[in-house]
């Protein structure tokens, strides 16, 4: 046996060195490359990207209409255009475009210049956002839906430049609960603060159901558009249910931003199955948290909510650990994912879904 010893010594080691590379520990995380595909800087304040640059992370900076028509889209494009030219590499940018003027002659040849432009400053996708069909209006008084045949050449033409259309259409299924039935707390705060975007007070507004279905009938008449998911594609509350979408549409992907307390309320409920999802779909999940600097909060309360966040996150998919948060009322346990599956989700999804250099 004495003559084996250094044999089984060695086999035991190495055995544990494997294991210990399997997966990633807390400490590591501003040790290992990220990516955050779904952020809004809405300031020429460096105090984000500094902070990114710290923590190891790659930034997306999204634009979007928001309530000031073509005004919000040139701002807030503007903004991520600084933001990148100071910080070449670590910031690259996602346009939008406006509807405020749907129904004016010449719309969307205005959309293919202004986006074409954008293009050629380095944007890598387009964002469309929930004020269709939640929000904005033709001159009739009809709600634009995603899946009007006006938006079709516009899909097809950032599908014909290699671009990738971000979608946040619908909101969290909770928006058609009561406030005391929602699943999360973040989800009872928003809307509490927001009741203009509260579906349950607007029963004379569209259904959960009408939205996705009006999202996925733009999917399957655009089957080669390379389309994300925003916050989880809005299929948030059920992982099985978005599985089912994943399946469907080859080339949708998906983000993770604002949605991650219905992932820990699912994972109380489930944690294999959930966590089985993200080892099934690892290829289509990218991370995205939505957090923003206006230019507003003091650099200490904007660090402090990007730690929050980024180090929660982390902790939720590298390790098994017990963990609580402020968006769910009961404790959850980490996911403990492998480091082939966090590396996917956290940079090389985000690289080859929008097209960025490594």
């Amino acid at each position: 046996m004495g003559k084996y010893l250094p044999f089984i010594v060695l086999l035991i080691s190495i055995s544990a060195c494997n294991q210990k590379e399997e997966w990633y520990s807390l400490e590591d995380f501003s040790q290992v490359k990220k990516i955050d595909v779904h952020i809004h800087i809405e300031s020429d304040r460096p105090y984000f990207v500094e902070k990114a640059l710290e923590d190891n992370f790659r930034l997306i900076n999204v634009s979007l209409e928001y309530t000031d028509g073509w005004n919000d889209v040139y701002e807030k494009f503007a903004f991520g255009a600084v933001q990148r030219e100071n910080f070449p590499g670590v910031v690259d940018m996602v346009t939008a475009f406006a509807v405020s003027d749907w129904d004016e002659e010449g719309w969307e040849d205005k959309v293919v210049t202004w986006l074409d432009s954008c293009f050629r400053q380095g944007a890598l996708g387009v964002k469309v956002w929930k004020n269709i069909g939640m929000v904005s209006r033709d001159t009739a008084g009809s709600l634009i839906s995603i899946d009007d045949e006006r938006f079709d050449p516009i899909f097809r033409y950032i599908r014909d430049q290699g671009k990738v259309l971000m979608g946040h259409i619908g909101e969290p299924k909770n928006c058609w609960l009561p406030l005391d039935s929602m699943t999360t707390n973040n989800d009872r705060r928003y809307f509490e603060r927001h009741p203009e975007y509260h579906m349950y007070l607007q029963p004379k507004m569209p259904s959960y159901d009408e939205l996705i279905d009006a999202r996925d009938h733009m999917l399957a008449k655009h089957p080669d558009l390379r389309f994300v998911g925003a916050h989880l594609g809005s299929l948030e509350w059920n992982v099985d249910e978005l599985a089912k979408r994943l399946d469907r549409f080859p080339n949708m992907g998906v983000d993770l931003a604002a949605r991650m307390g219905q992932l820990f309320y699912q994972t109380v409920d489930n944690r294999e199955k959930v966590r089985d999802f993200f080892v099934k779909y690892q290829d289509r999940i990218m991370y995205g948290t939505d957090l923003v600097d206006d230019g507003e909060r003091r650099r200490e309360d904007l660090y402090r909510a990007m730690d929050e966040n980024w180090k929660r996150d982390w902790e939720y998919f590298v390790t098994g650990n017990v963990m609580s948060s402020t968006l769910i009322n009961d404790s959850f346990q980490g996911l403990k994912l492998p480091k082939e599956v966090v590396d996917k989700i956290y940079y090389h999804n985000g690289v080859r879904w929008f097209g960025m250099g490594e």
